[in-house]
């Protein structure tokens, strides 16, 4: 994994259990083009990674939350900034493995907190965070570390 990506993902590593960032077993990310269609190519891109890391067990609850944490970036974030010019991709999906874990985490040009609503509300603004509150073992989310703007939105799975 690249020090830019380690860098990038810093923040990830707050109010987690110690884990050596750079023993991550497996790395994988993609862009995120500003359309709704990207939600459907980030579940695609889960299932064939996870597939490739043996944890197809694991793609109905991941495929959710990531299907969550994409939606909500391009709802809140590059969607809603389409003066983002600076060449910087709007929103990035990386999924990373150690031997105990997996993270889903969303990258977004937003500095805006991700809110969380809840389940029974009529609105339904918010409700995708308290899904992946419920199918994820813990979620979060940080500044992005250094100049670049936006955030990671970020979701941990252990690992059977």
């Amino acid at each position: 994994m690249g020090t830019r990506v380690l860098t990038m993902i810093e923040p990830l590593w707050q109010g987690l259990p110690p884990v050596d960032p750079v023993s991550v077993s497996g790395s994988v990310s993609c862009t995120l083009p500003p359309r709704y269609e990207s939600v459907s190519g980030a579940r695609k891109f889960t299932r064939d990674t996870l597939q490739g890391w043996d944890l197809d067990e694991l793609f109905d609850g991941v495929a959710l939350v990531v299907s969550e944490l994409v939606t909500n970036a391009l709802r809140h974030a590059v969607l809603a900034a389409p003066e983002l010019t600076d060449g910087t991709p709007p929103a990035r999906l990386h999924l990373m493995r150690w031997s105990s874990r997996l993270v889903c985490a969303v990258r977004d040009p937003s500095d805006a907190s991700p809110v969380a609503g809840e389940a029974d509300s009529a609105d339904e603004s918010g409700r995708g965070l308290y899904l992946v509150d419920s199918f994820s073992d813990s979620w979060g989310w940080h500044p992005m570390a250094g100049a670049s703007p936006g955030k990671i939105v970020w979701a941990l799975f252990r690992l059977p």
